[in-house]
């Protein structure tokens, strides 16, 4: 896990990155020390050789922080060394980490300049160095050639990974997003709804209490208080599964068509329903739930005391349609001032559906949503 956190981490972003590098500069140190004195490939460097070998490493504790200037001093050491012939496995491992970071924190293009000037710089001192060892010209050009191209992989993997990372947390940025509006849209429905209910009961409490006290209807007061009290304890209730489905399964249990009647029940409108035994999915039945219950509400609250609401839904070509009807006269109809509709749009069109709502031609108000079944888009 630590090894593929290293290739995948930006090298310019990681802790104490000259602390680091310091510590593996003096680790290649040590190694390469002790090739000189063990290995016998070119002479033993003498106080000129060891000055070279040992500079060669100290640039390596910023190669993150300026991985070019690094490489240039790194080459302009390790040049003069190999050039005196002195026990040449000694720098390479400082000489490929040099290039590998250059490969690895720079351009396609950088990294291509470096490698055939390196190249040429590797084929040229070999060539003056050693001309009759072709073998090892080869090898070392591909040794400089293996090291760059894996440094310009290890880049472009980095690439990648950080692409797919930006795009989760986009993608969890606008998932955070959805589910703050539908939480707004619930909270809305579900209060809007409730408080309007309980204010009308309020009101019938009200009036059966200040009408004729002498003549006081003792059962309908008590059935307008128990009203009051069943919507209160339905709101807290709702609340609650809300509440719940926040803290544990976002696709928690959702209202559906199973729950109009009592929805509508409890605003004394008329429903019909006429799906027969079609399955509607959980999503496609709680919009319409919801803009049902949104109806519902804009109509108690602006539709006036007198008016008849009717809901019908039903089901035509794989498209569950919602039509809510009243013939309220309150002035400025059931449109409401708030985010009901707006709430309501978004509803029919977080399933790819459509709604319409507008006061009606002979009076009143009405809503029509289009609700696909199978998410497809639905014209109007």
């Amino acid at each position: 896990m630590d090894f593929a956190a290293a290739l995948t981490r930006d090298p310019k972003a990681a802790p104490y990155p000259v602390r680091r590098d310091a510590t593996v500069a003096a680790a290649f140190a040590v190694v390469a020390v002790a090739l000189a004195l063990a290995v016998d490939d070119g002479r033993r460097p003498d106080a000129v050789g060891w000055v070279l070998l040992l500079a060669a490493h100290v640039p390596l504790a910023w190669r993150r922080k300026a991985p070019m200037p690094v490489l240039v001093a790194v080459v302009a050491c390790v040049v003069p060394y190999h050039a005196m012939d002195f026990m040449h496995l000694a720098p390479i491992p400082a000489s490929l980490t040099a290039l590998y970071t250059v490969a690895s924190t720079g351009r396609v293009k950088r990294t291509v300049m470096v490698g055939l000037a390196v190249t040429c710089v590797t084929l040229t001192m070999q060539l003056c160095v050693n001309p009759h060892r072709l073998v090892d010209l080869l090898r070392n050009s591909g040794w400089v050639i293996a090291v760059l191209v894996f440094g310009a992989s290890i880049r472009l993997y980095r690439q990648l990974v950080a692409s797919v990372v930006e795009r989760s947390e986009r993608e969890a940025e606008r998932k955070v997003a959805e589910e703050r509006l539908r939480i707004a849209r619930d909270l809305h429905d579900l209060l809007a709804h409730s408080i309007t209910l309980i204010g009308v009961q309020t009101s019938v409490a009200a009036h059966l209490l200040v009408a004729d006290p002498d003549r006081l209807d003792r059962d309908a007061l008590v059935q307008a208080l128990d009203g009051i009290s069943e919507t209160c304890r339905d709101a807290r209730a709702e609340v609650r599964t809300t509440l719940d489905v926040l803290r544990a399964d976002p696709e928690g249990p959702l209202p559906d068509l199973a729950s109009l009647p009592d929805l509508v029940r409890s605003s004394g409108a008329d429903l019909t329903v006429r799906t027969g035994e079609a399955k509607v999915p959980a999503a496609v039945g709680a919009a319409a739930y919801r803009i049902v219950q949104e109806s519902l509400t804009n109509a108690v609250r602006h539709g006036g005391p007198d008016a008849a609401v009717r809901v019908d839904v039903g089901l035509a070509q794989e498209v569950l349609t919602v039509r809510v009807v009243d013939d309220g006269t309150a002035p400025g109809g059931t449109g409401g001032s708030g985010y009901g509709i707006l709430g309501m749009r978004e509803r029919a069109r977080s399933v790819g559906g459509t709604l319409t709502a507008g006061p009606r031609d002979g009076g009143g108000f009405e809503v029509a949503a289009a609700l696909p079944l199978a998410g497809r888009e639905v014209t109007a």
